[in-house]
């Protein structure tokens, strides 16, 4: 059974710094690509960084560019989200998913396949 479970979320200052975790089981990590998103009350699902697994490519949506860096552990089947510089904006319900390949990047929805429950990141200013 694929399961994704995200941790590491809470309640951080702006300009302070958070790294998510997401451990993956049920599937060969190296296998697909993982992707971060998030949502905030009241706006839409966005997509925010995913890593290929099998090279270590990444992407990021501007908004995170330069302040957010994905990271994964093959041997310990773990994605992560080292969030630095964090905004009030950056306020939302992370969730990290499975693509349906090994080889997007892409941050549509659709390109995903299974999804962790997510975690909360708060940031005050």
């Amino acid at each position: 059974e694929v399961q994704l479970v995200e941790s590491g979320g809470g309640l951080v200052q702006a300009g302070g710094s958070l790294t998510l975790s997401c451990a993956a089981s049920g599937f060969s990590l190296d296998d697909y690509a993982i992707g971060w998103f998030r949502q905030a009350p009241g706006k839409e699902h966005e997509g925010v960084s995913s890593i290929r697994i099998s090279d270590g490519s990444t992407y990021y949506s501007d908004s995170v560019k330069g302040r957010f860096t994905i990271s994964s552990d093959s041997a310990k089947k773990t994605v992560y989200l080292k969030m630095n510089s964090l905004k009030p904006e950056d306020t939302a319900v992370y969730y990290c998913a499975k693509a349906r390949s090994s080889w997007t990047l892409g941050l549509t929805s659709f390109l995903y396949n299974y999804w962790g429950l997510g975690t909360q990141v708060t940031v005050s200013s």
